[in-house]
């Protein structure tokens, strides 16, 4: 399969084409991971809101009462509970990791197995999340293309 980037100038909306012979589940797939990356959450940092693309987020976590969104160089926080992010994040291959965290799979660079179970994953961004034992078999699943 041949592909090509054409880079467009900043006036033009920026479009997909896929030329097929036929629709097949390869294609099928590609669409909807294409689709699956639109989105946007919405967050604040002090007191401004700010729509922050599904994209650039990494994980989602809740500290004692607040949700965090956490973006390559800003935290931002949420009035969204974790579980509607879950349910919002599942089909664009967020994954729940822990009780208080949905990880970005397309923000994983490497995943080994950790003490007791677990697992480690470490983020594109250098950083280090702990996968719960609860958690492991879902992950697995994922990563088998059997979840998304």
């Amino acid at each position: 399969m041949k592909i090509t980037v054409l880079k467009i100038a900043q006036s033009e909306p920026e479009e997909m084409e896929i030329r097929c012979h036929e629709v097949t589940d390869q294609v099928n797939e590609i669409v909807a991971f294409v689709k699956s990356r639109n989105g946007q959450l919405t967050g604040v940092i002090e007191g401004k809101q700010y729509e922050v693309p599904v994209t650039d987020v990494y994980y989602v976590e809740a500290v004692d009462n607040s949700v965090f969104i956490y973006g390559p160089q800003k935290v931002y926080e949420t009035r969204q509970k974790l579980y509607e992010l879950e349910g919002i994040l599942r089909e664009k291959y967020f994954l729940r990791v822990s009780k208080s965290l949905v990880l970005n799979l397309m923000k994983v660079k490497s995943i080994k197995p950790a003490l007791n179970g677990r697992y480690s994953a470490i983020l594109q961004s250098g950083e280090e999340i702990i996968i719960s034992r609860k958690y492991v078999p879902e992950l697995k699943r994922a990563l088998k293309g059997d979840l998304f």
